[in-house]
């Protein structure tokens, strides 16, 4: 029963990440802070906009735009940081610094693509350019997005902020240009990479699980195989890490090779004598393996943030790169406009540092308490898919890739349970025991697939009369 209850602790830790984000804007003084940083966002574009086609319309996108950000940075960084400030690996402060600098990093300097994605691979770039047309699609979609997620969160179901703008996007095109304007051959790419992407998170979860209880939980002596094998775990996370902020960012490839080996070689070295320290400490057998995990959980927290700027960023800047087209406010800039992708990128990290605080706390707690190593199983696996799907310019939701992630490590579980039960023959238990005894609760699958299937054409009905509205 207990690693039934892990189970669903970690479950629930994740699938309601994007509620428990929008709960602690409850906090009075940071409220306050998020608001000021609206304010100052919908200035700045009255005072660009002014005198422009659509100011009215940009500003209402900037306000909604940031508060997508401050959502979306209050949500995940729980997912990235939670296990390492839980595990004492990293402070609350220096956490949240590291990833929203990662966030940032990460929507500078990979967005791009996704950005690219959402504003010519659901709707034609030829109708992206009649107009004011398709400013009001893209506000319409901000608008049901925002609403779909606070009415998801009064409801206690674990949403996406991507399908809900997805579907925003889809729904309020339909409304304005029809049904044949409909990119359909983008939607299915898109929706494919949604199917994909939790399925391949839970197999490299559940593959990662399998490599740590092969090279050390089945070890005769945990401790010196979690010293000998640990710091080339980091130095392979650090190397992933570095090849995708050098090659992302245009790097040459001789430049790309030298500095991954050289910084994945310092990782290996910095994380052995991090360890040694640890060792040297005399903390208690049950405590050190968890604290030997800390220098991956901080690497892992930080790729992720690296991955969940470059890809949740799209869900801001796509739509306001369109309004900036309408407004006519920079001619210049692209559909990933280096300037938006910052400002995405800032309205996340802000959104993290006044609100993380809360949600990591709570997190970290409940799963360094159940399972530090399965925590890096599944924070590696979240990561690297958002990384490969981000590659791929796809649109993914951090959160439910995460969830992917848990069921497979639990379902590993499951297969390990049984196994084992083979290999040392027991009395057989009844069916009713059996049942009670599985990692993962079949209902919990079910909820978290109604509400991703649920999710885009809820969100794109609302935007579809909300475009009516507006239109």
């Amino acid at each position: 029963m207990s690693s039934f209850r892990t189970l669903d602790k970690d479950l629930d830790r994740v699938a309601n990440a994007e509620s428990a984000g929008v709960h602690s804007l409850r906090a009075v003084s940071r409220l306050g802070l998020a608001l000021t940083f609206a304010a100052l966002v919908a200035l700045v574009g009255a005072v660009v906009t002014g005198g422009t086609a659509a100011p009215g319309m940009m500003i209402a996108g900037l306000l909604v735009a940031a508060f997508l950000a401050l959502t979306i940075g209050a949500n995940d960084v729980a997912n990235a940081l939670g296990p390492a400030v839980g595990a004492g690996a990293v402070s609350m402060k220096t956490g949240l610094l590291l990833v929203a600098l990662a966030e940032v990093a990460g929507a500078m300097l990979a967005g791009g693509r996704v950005t690219e994605t959402l504003t010519t691979g659901i709707l034609p770039a030829e109708l992206m350019l009649q107009g004011t047309a398709p400013a009001t699609v893209m506000l319409a979609a901000m608008l049901a997005a925002a609403s779909w997620i606070a009415l998801a969160t009064w409801a206690g179901a674990p949403v996406s902020t991507t399908h809900a703008v997805v579907g925003g996007i889809a729904g309020a095109g339909l409304a304005v240009f029809g049904p044949g304007a409909l990119y359909w051959g983008g939607l299915a790419r898109i929706a494919t990479v949604w199917v994909a992407s939790p399925i391949a998170a839970a197999l490299v979860g559940a593959a990662l699980l399998a490599v740590l209880r092969h090279l050390i939980h089945r070890a005769p002596d945990r401790t010196e195989a979690a010293v000998r094998w640990l710091p080339w775990l980091v130095g392979v996370i650090a190397a992933v890490l570095a090849v995708n902020a050098l090659t992302l960012g245009g790097a040459r490839p001789a430049l790309v090779i030298v500095a991954t080996l050289a910084i994945g070689a310092g990782a290996v070295l910095a994380a052995r004598i991090r360890m040694a320290g640890e060792l040297a400490a005399g903390h208690p057998s049950r405590q050190m393996l968890d604290r030997l995990l800390g220098p991956p959980l901080v690497l892992g927290a930080i790729l992720m943030g690296f991955g969940h700027g470059s890809n949740d960023v799209a869900n801001i800047v796509a739509p306001l790169a369109v309004l900036v087209r309408a407004a006519a406010m920079w001619p210049e800039a692209g559909p990933a406009s280096l300037r938006l992708l910052a400002l995405g990128g800032a309205g996340i990290a802000v959104g993290a540092l006044l609100f993380g605080r809360r949600i990591v706390h709570m997190v970290g707690s409940r799963i360094t308490r159940l399972n530090t190593a399965r925590a890096l199983c599944v924070l590696l696996a979240t990561s690297l898919t958002v990384l490969v799907a981000t590659r791929l310019g796809m649109p993914v939701s951090t959160t439910h890739v995460a969830v992917g992630g848990v069921f497979g490590v639990g379902f590993y579980r499951e297969w390990e349970e049984r196994r084992f039960r083979r290999t040392r023959p027991r009395k057989p238990l009844p069916p009713e025991e059996l049942h009670r005894r599985r990692l993962v609760r079949r209902s919990a699958v079910l909820r978290t697939l109604a509400a991703w299937v649920v999710t885009l054409p809820a969100a794109g009905a609302l935007a579809a009369v909300i475009a009516r509205v507006i239109a």
